[in-house]
């Protein structure tokens, strides 16, 4: 809205905090994306931004592009002028019959279900802990989801060359539930060949062949699909649109990967568990609110369930 105001974006794979000090390797659970990648940003970023204007003239703008981004896949930083990148293309990866997941608008009259139990709810990590400490899970093995009956999968084929997802990401999923609320979770899925070799950092008891990497995920509570000032329920067993933002990503799928998409309704505790059955306000839900609720997300011609992604050619 303001085109003469300078605004500049930085994007590293840090967890909470690391840009701001030096691990030497930086590790998140087990992907290495590099050495000294915090030290380097406060050098040829940090230090160009505060140099400017706290040392220099403070006249124009620093000498920095608009989007200084860390590709997540090849594993270096790129420079862009303008973000999203001007010359990223949309494209669009639909749901198919059988978990697939392809560019072609399916065809037919197919839904997936599963069954969404708040008490027992998907975990948002395998790792049994006593504390909640959401760091390592930004880049966990979703291996451990994709095996729940409770998480649905679309997987593309084997990719036959790289590919660069760079700049928004929209999910559009055409669903029904069974109750009246629903939460909905998307999950984007770095799927490694199965002769993925592995590194000097990966955890005891983790082999990389075929590692499901989470590269970005995102949750909307369903009754504001429409509206945060108005949350609406659920027909039982309507078809609905619920379509919503992801956040931003800057990753590569490497020659060899597959790219897939994880949904799900719970994630706990990362995101609260919804009662299913709707109530005006969730924190004051009784026990017998939480029921069980049968989920179909569709995959036909008509109401056809996608993510659009923007890609660099």
């Amino acid at each position: 809205n303001n085109p003469d105001t300078y605004n500049a974006l930085v994007m590293g794979p840090w967890s909470h905090g690391d840009w701001s000090r030096e691990n030497g390797s930086q590790v998140i659970s087990n992907i290495y994306f590099g050495d000294s990648i915090s030290t380097w940003y406060q050098k040829n970023i940090e230090r160009v931004f505060f140099n400017h204007y706290l040392k220099g003239p403070e006249i124009g703008k620093p000498a920095l592009p608009e989007a200084y981004m860390f590709d997540t896949g090849n594993h270096k930083w790129e420079k862009f002028e303008e973000w999203p990148p001007k010359e990223s293309q949309w494209k669009s990866f639909y749901f198919q019959e059988k978990g697939e997941l392809s560019e072609t608008t399916p065809e037919g009259n197919r839904f997936t279900t599963f069954i969404s139990d708040p008490s027992n709810p998907v975990p948002y990590s395998q790792d049994i802990k006593i504390n909640f400490t959401p760091r390592k899970y930004m880049a966990d093995d979703q291996r451990f989801a994709a095996r729940r009956p409770d998480v649905l999968t679309f997987t593309s084929e084997v990719l036959s060359e790289d590919m660069t997802l760079a700049g928004e990401v929209l999910a559009k999923l055409k669903v029904a539930t069974s109750q009246t609320d629903a939460d909905w979770v998307v999950k984007i899925v770095d799927i490694f060949p199965g002769d993925q070799p592995n590194h000097a950092y990966v955890l005891d008891g983790v082999d990389m062949g075929n590692y499901h990497l989470m590269v970005r995920s995102e949750v909307i509570r369903g009754r504001y699909r429409e509206s945060f000032e108005f949350p609406k329920p659920f027909i039982p067993d309507q078809i609905t649109a619920v379509d919503f933002r992801l956040q931003d990503l800057f990753h590569t799928f490497k020659k060899g990967h597959k790219i897939q998409i994880q949904i799900q309704s719970t994630w706990f505790p990362l995101i609260d568990r919804n009662p299913q059955k709707y109530v005006q306000n969730i924190f004051e839900a009784e026990e017998e609110d939480f029921v069980k609720a049968t989920h179909r997300v569709f995959h036909t011609e008509k109401f056809a369930s996608k993510i659009q992604v923007m890609v660099l050619p």
